[in-house]
């Protein structure tokens, strides 16, 4: 009986699915809107202006962030299918007048996957009169392409651009709150510091690795970042008052 995603034997763990290729733009999405909407922020903060102007400031990079990222995901992931799409043309192609020479390739794949040499030519058997097979073995063995890894460049957009603007919402919601910018900007850090721990918690499961290593990794690079913008608007806000 073929196993199913019903039929596990006990202690197998399944792999993460159809979900996996979009993990990427799961967690890019999320963590570049808490990132880059704090760091923004921060600067402004520093640069002494007051919190309706950090609001109205945060919510506009917001929304130009989610957009700018929601188009370069969907543009980015169209055109790399565009362009698999065509490798698996050309490939059709070779096969169909290069037969012989497409099979001696895919001999060589398998050797250096460790084949041996004894097994080889009933593994190529599969493959010598099956053209569909022998596409979809060159498309995976010579540029990493399975058809189900497949990208949608719709679910691409949607998920950087609205995850984008949730991750921007724990540093835009205090200073829609509070008009006092201390206050403002404490709660702000703070949110921002757990959605950060809590990307990291996510990735960490997702890929397996530690998980407070993987949180603390999230947060010292955004906290590293919010110094540096403070300082960085504080600065520029001297000069311009200069």
């Amino acid at each position: 009986m073929a196993a199913t995603t019903d039929t596990f034997p006990p202690g197998y763990e399944p792999h993460i699915g159809e979900s996996r290729q979009y993990w990427r733009d799961i967690i890019l999405g999320v963590n570049d809107g808490l990132v880059s909407i704090f760091l923004l922020a921060i600067g402004v903060v520093g640069g002494g202006l007051a919190s309706r102007d950090i609001l109205l400031a945060s919510i506009a990079a917001a929304v130009a962030g989610a957009i700018s990222m929601a188009a370069g995901e969907y543009l980015a992931t169209k055109s790399q299918d565009e362009i698999l799409s065509a490798e698996l043309r050309l490939e059709r192609t070779h096969i169909e007048k290069f037969r012989d020479w497409e099979l001696d390739q895919l001999r060589g794949f398998f050797s250096d996957m460790g084949v041996r040499p004894e097994h080889l030519d009933g593994v190529m058997a599969a493959f010598e009169d099956n053209d569909d097979a022998l596409l979809e073995a060159m498309a995976a063995l010579e540029f990493g392409f399975v058809d189900k890894e497949r990208r949608s460049p719709y679910k691409a957009m949607a998920a950087s651009g609205l995850l984008f603007l949730a991750g921007s919402i724990p540093v835009i919601l205090p200073y829609a709150i509070t008009p006092d910018v201390l206050t403002a900007t404490v709660w702000a850090t703070v949110l921002t510091a757990v959605g950060l721990f809590l990307v990291g918690v996510v990735k960490a499961r997702v890929s397996r690795n530690g998980v407070i290593r993987s949180g603390l990794e999230n947060l010292v690079i955004a906290g590293l970042g919010g110094v540096g913008a403070f300082y960085l608007g504080d600065l520029l806000g001297k000069i311009l008052a200069g």
